[in-house]
């Protein structure tokens, strides 16, 4: 049975599966540099402080499932990077290597344009394992390498690497 996804803005109602999929990775993985998981209280106010600045927070819906998620938020609080944004986007471990990570990013891509933003930049964890599904899939999408910053995060009991990516919008 084929299932339809579609990709669409998050709600309230969607935030006790976006934190599951958010705390699976902190838990188990060095993507992220959290080391405990955000509540969904904590998810509701990043939620309403995004729609407040008119930046997009979306979902991947496959079937009756929140399969991803992937939302733009400011890059920095100075004023002169108000048209700038870090994006982030995550899959939930049994919907990943399906392409909703790209269908997710492009619908992104596209509301940051419409919402102002001319700059998208994506910090990406770089743990030297091996390819990396997260640089594959943004350089892909048109990001570029605009950086590495070595050895800036501790997790799990192993040194990380950041890299800094940018497209315009």
């Amino acid at each position: 049975m084929l299932t339809t996804t579609t990709v669409r803005p998050a709600d309230t109602a969607d935030l006790p599966a976006i934190a599951a999929i958010f705390a699976h990775y902190v838990e188990t993985s060095v993507v992220t540099f959290e080391e405990a998981p955000p509540s969904v209280a904590d998810w509701a106010g990043k939620l309403a402080d995004l729609r407040d600045r008119s930046l997009p927070f979306l979902v991947a819906e496959s079937g009756a499932t929140i399969a991803g998620y992937a939302y733009a938020a400011p890059w920095r609080p100075k004023p002169a990077y108000r048209h700038t944004a870090e994006n982030t986007v995550y899959l939930s471990p049994a919907h990943t290597g399906r392409g909703l990570g790209r269908t997710l990013m492009t619908v992104l891509i596209d509301a940051c344009a419409d919402a102002g933003v001319r700059r998208l930049i994506a910090v990406v964890v770089d743990d030297g394992a091996g390819p990396n599904p997260s640089l594959v899939l943004h350089r892909a999408l048109g990001f570029a390498e605009a950086g590495r910053l070595t050895a800036v995060g501790h997790k799990h009991g192993r040194w990380l690497d950041t890299v800094l990516l940018q497209r315009a919008v």
